[in-house]
């Protein structure tokens, strides 16, 4: 077979429970249909994970997939997706990651690699020259990300010339919101990705760069608009976040009503300016710490040089960490925030889950709920960073109340009961949002309770439809625009997520359609680029349906959906609209609008046409 412009061409087939690893081919068929990152590894998980197969089931698998514009010369290109069943929702995840690793996959030979099976004992895999290897991990039981991670790369004399990506104690125990993190702090966050990496006992997967060479149809444009959307980004689509980082947008986030602060008990936060990016960066020693190729530049580790923690380094904090370890547990100090940050990372837990967590939990010692007899003495009162330390360290670990807590916040809720289950922020099917007061963001609201992966999949930062043609969104409390942006906007972050890009480095839409044919040779439009989205999303719909999804609870938590009582927003109900907003949206996706269900024609429109009557 000839291998595709911008494909190794195959992939690593990993059986943990046999011991054996084969390589296969990627079919051309495949590649077209679904590209590359999520969707091949969507494609995978519809095809070989069953109905009646749960998230730790050694018949689960684990996808690590890069994508057509991977290793290139292009900003972000060291992206990847991992897919799996996850979890928090026990249906689809699909979760992404920068840094080196997506690049390295493919210096090594392979597109990506398929996990399946499970380990009698701890293993991590090693893959280089286009093979992989299964090794023995038991030295690395028990131990954080980071440090697992400087362990392999010294073990394997690896260095700078090598990428791991590894699970914390949270993954090994099977905390449910256990993440999958490398390269330094890049994480693959939602849905637990993590514990299903610890249910199949693989610690770590280690690759080795090495010389292969992307094949691509048109370098000098490939060189030309690697300048290009560059420049774009650093200018106009992700400025503030070539400037400030991710965390530059939250005094916005405050002034704008949409920060989350004290579980949703508030929407002001007058400390805010302390903790948004402008003041990390001009007030803590900051240094560069790049993805593949990127010269955006928005990845760097900090030293703190004020309060209690001065001399802390650790990795400076996204604007979701900012929040859950600021604003959301009522702290201050944004030297606090880098190093919870940086312990949750090394415990290995996904830092929006575990916010939400905490900070209920916070909220119920507040009330008297829990006492300190309950949490095993610690003084879990508003903005107590050391207590919340060590609180994260017992869910890692499973221990005492943590053992509860690692289940999430909607499990543990409900098992607590009485006035205290309300005050937990998730969708009914499970998983919580992401770092924003989505009683400020409607579209990000309605995106979480709908989406088929656990967290957002039409919007990011807000919807963007003039990105498309479009007209700019008018009124964002609207709900009858608010769905109907989200339809029209769904279906490009899936493709973005094929790519092998982070999104970042490519928000002109057209610059981004026009790389990938400059790298394949293809000649896609973004008419054809959506409908490449759309697919991927009707296939992840189809498969929720066949694993239980149950459409009813596509909705928020009471507390989720509550109206703001101060701030900009206060008083503005989304939960009267809520209903009309799901299913409007349904039908605006050509789905039923009582059901979610895609229909007939819409499936065979996206050539999903072997769907129909399947579920």
């Amino acid at each position: 077979m000839k291998t595709e412009y911008g494909y190794m061409g195959r992939l690593l087939r990993i059986d943990l429970g046999s011991g054996q690893v084969k390589a296969e081919e990627l079919s051309d068929d495949l590649i077209h249909k679904y590209v590359g990152g999520t969707g091949i590894g969507v494609k995978y998980l519809y095809d070989e994970v069953l109905p009646g197969v749960e998230w730790n089931d050694p018949e689960n698998r684990l996808m690590f997939f890069s994508g057509p514009l991977g290793a290139t010369r292009i900003s972000g290109t060291g992206t990847f997706s991992v897919v799996s069943k996850g979890p928090m929702t026990n249906l689809a995840g699909s979760s992404q990651a920068n840094g080196r690793f997506g690049a390295y996959l493919k210096f090594s030979g392979i597109d990506g690699f398929i996990v399946q099976g499970a380990a009698s004992d701890l293993v991590y895999i090693y893959i280089h020259d286009g093979t992989a290897e299964i090794r023995d991990a038991s030295h690395l039981a028990g131990k954080g990300t980071l440090e697992t991670e400087d362990i392999l790369l010294k073990e394997l004399g690896l260095g700078k010339q090598g990428s791991v990506q590894c699970i914390g104690p949270a993954g090994e125990n099977l905390v449910r919101y256990a993440m999958i993190s490398g390269d330094g702090g890049h994480v693959v966050a939602h849905n637990g990705l993590g514990a299903v990496m610890g249910s199949k006992k693989l610690k770590a997967v280690a690759v080795a760069r090495g010389t292969a060479k992307v094949p691509v149809k048109d370098f000098d444009a490939v060189e030309r608009l690697a300048k290009e959307m560059h420049e774009d980004a650093k200018t106009k689509g992700s400025k503030r976040i070539y400037e400030f980082g991710t965390g530059g947008g939250f005094s916005g986030a405050e002034q704008g009503g949409f920060l989350p602060v004290k579980n949703y008990t508030t929407n002001i936060f007058p400390e805010h300016e302390k903790l948004d990016g402008h003041y990390l960066r001009t007030h803590f020693k900051m240094k560069n710490n790049p993805c593949w190729a990127c010269r955006l530049l928005h990845c760097k580790t900090c030293e703190v040089t004020e309060g209690p923690y001065t001399g802390f380094v650790g990795e400076e904090p996204e604007y979701e960490a900012l929040a859950a370890w600021g604003s959301l547990i009522g702290n201050t100090d944004p030297g606090a925030t880098v190093m919870l940050n940086a312990f949750a990372d090394e415990m290995g837990l996904d830092a929006n889950e575990a916010g939400w967590t905490v900070a209920w939990v916070m909220e119920c010692y507040e009330k008297g709920v829990f006492r300190k007899d309950d949490l095993s003495g610690l003084d879990m009162s508003w903005g107590n960073v050391e207590s919340v330390k060590e609180m994260l360290r017992m869910i890692a670990n499973r221990k005492d109340i943590g053992d509860l807590l690692a289940e999430g916040v909607m499990r543990a809720s409900k098992k607590i009961g009485g006035e205290a289950a309300d005050w937990a922020i998730y969708t009914l099917k499970g998983a919580s949002p992401r770092g924003h007061d989505h009683r400020g963001r409607w579209c990000e609201m309605l995106d979480t309770c709908t989406s088929n992966t656990s967290t957002i999949e039409a919007t990011r930062g807000g919807v963007f439809p003039e990105r498309l043609g479009n007209p700019p969104v008018s009124d964002k409390f609207s709900p009858w625009e608010v769905p109907l942006v989200n339809a029209k906007e769904n279906g490009w972050l899936q493709f973005v997520d094929c790519l092998g890009i982070c999104a970042f480095c490519c928000p002109n839409r057209n610059m981004a359609v026009e790389a990938v044919n400059a790298v394949t040779g293809w000649d896609l439009d973004m008419q054809a680029a959506l409908v490449i989205g759309r697919r991927i999303v009707n296939l992840l719909r189809v498969f929720n349906f066949r694993h239980g999804l149950d459409p009813a609870l596509e909705r928020p938590s009471a507390r989720y959906g509550s109206t703001p009582v101060d701030g900009p927003v206060k008083g503005r109900p989304s939960e009267p609209h809520m209903d009309f907003m799901v299913h409007a949206y349904f039908e605006a996706m050509g789905w039923e609008a009582k059901t979610g269900r895609p229909l007939p024609q819409t499936l065979k429109s996206l050539g999903l046409e072997e769907l129909i009557g399947t579920f």
